[in-house]
């Protein structure tokens, strides 16, 4: 008997999602007959202990016992338990240096790490993850920091509602003022975006009418890779080279600036790749935009005035525009920051719900059965060793040195 462990989360502060809700830990149970699923008593899930074992889920003290375990955050590295299976999300491969102790551990106490960022088709879009719900909770945070800078209308917050569908009831009726918002992204959390832009009313035009006139009604420009890069020299785009060389391109969204009351950033960031706009442009008189929900949340990211994380209860901070400092939100002179780091726990039965679905189609089958292509290419450490894909790991993990690429 195959058993598979759903941990319970111990990172601080604490991740209320789950890897597989109760009824997908049946599913897999009732199909694959030769799996038992067993879950770690939590408290701080957002679906019960009870929940589970109605579903004749067994629920138990310890799960040190299973040969696969399931978490969603970084495991804290002296909850590792030695020769195990994980899958999680470790946040190591771009050699972070808050993660670097638990790399270290996994490989020590001979364990396998298959991470839920590296899975990817073989084009190198990413299989599963929570973007959607990161657009959506980002989207509808933006509009609602909007709404009380301009004073224009009123948002409730996300994590009040029950779920996705109590929080669309809550747009019934809502009339947004006349404003510009700029997408940008072309992945998961794009589309979660566009998912409240269409449940808001906001209407889509084309990038010429964005530039060249006003509206009397909410509109929207989305903007793709190909929209907001292109080649110092050859002034053409190609998704591969760029992500392999994005020093030799160069960003076009400042033609928008002046044009944008909102930005939903959705865009991949990484060294190398050009901002969205520096610094020292949102002191110019023509900058535009009033409020940022820089979604993909990477400090002095694709958004450079992006200071860091804020918590769910209170997700909006400003910067001066001239100083530069980050001040409370809402005043005269600053641009309002939506940035927070765990945006799908705001609606996290949702979440887990869709992270699991992709988890089952997608992983689970071939994990079951051993490994697959998709997986090894995941794995980055196999029983204690690093594997050959992420060997430029090797000083991080050995502790030479600490800082991200």
């Amino acid at each position: 008997m195959l058993k598979i462990g759903i941990i319970r989360e111990g990172k601080i502060p604490a991740d209320n999602r789950v890897a597989l809700t109760p009824a997908q830990c049946k599913w897999l149970q009732t199909t694959y007959p030769g799996c038992q699923v067993i879950v770690e008593r939590s408290s701080g899930r957002c679906f019960s202990d009870r929940e589970y074992r109605m579903q004749k889920i067994a629920v138990a003290d310890s799960v040190a016992d299973c040969d696969i375990l399931l978490g969603i955050k970084e495991v804290p590295p002296h909850d590792v338990v030695p020769g195990k299976k994980y899958l999680f999300f470790s946040h190591t491969c771009k050699k972070q240096p808050h993660n670097q102790k638990l790399l270290q551990t996994l490989i020590e106490k001979g364990c396998t790490l298959i991470d839920y960022e590296c899975l990817r088709h073989d084009d190198g879009q990413r299989i599963i993850g929570f973007g959607f719900f990161a657009g959506v909770v980002g989207a509808h945070n933006g509009m609602m920091a909007y709404g009380t800078r301009t004073g224009a209308y009123h948002l409730e917050r996300v994590y009040k509602q029950k779920d996705f569908q109590s929080l669309i009831h809550t747009y019934f009726g809502l009339k947004l003022p006349n404003c510009k918002i700029a997408v940008t992204g072309s992945g998961r959390v794009a589309h979660g975006v566009l998912e409240i832009m269409n449940l808001l009313g906001v209407t889509e035009v084309e990038k010429e009418d964005y530039v060249a006139r006003e509206f009397d009604y909410p509109v929207y420009l989305h903007l793709k890779g190909a929209d907001l890069y292109r080649h110092k020299e050859t002034g053409t785009y190609n998704r591969d080279a760029f992500h392999h060389k994005p020093q030799e391109y160069e960003c076009l969204f400042s033609r928008y600036t002046a044009h944008t009351d909102v930005l939903m950033n959705g865009v991949y960031w990484d060294k190398g790749v050009p901002r969205l706009f520096e610094r020292e442009a949102i002191s110019d008189p023509s900058f535009r935009i009033a409020t940022i929900a820089d979604i993909t949340d990477d400090c002095n990211g694709s958004v450079p005035i992006n200071a860091g994380d804020q918590t769910i209860e209170d997700p909006v901070y400003g910067i001066d525009r001239m100083s530069f400092q980050k001040t409370a939100p809402y005043m005269p002179n600053s641009i309002d920051v939506m940035a927070v780091g765990n945006l799908p726990n705001e609606l996290p039965r949702d979440a887990s719900k869709y992270f699991g679905e992709q988890l089952i189609k997608y992983i689970l089958p071939d994990l079951l059965q051993g490994s697959s292509p998709v997986i090894e290419r995941a794995t980055i450490v196999n029983a204690g060793k690093l594997t050959a894909p992420y060997d430029y790991l090797c000083e991080y993990a050995s502790g030479k040195i600490g800082t991200a690429i």
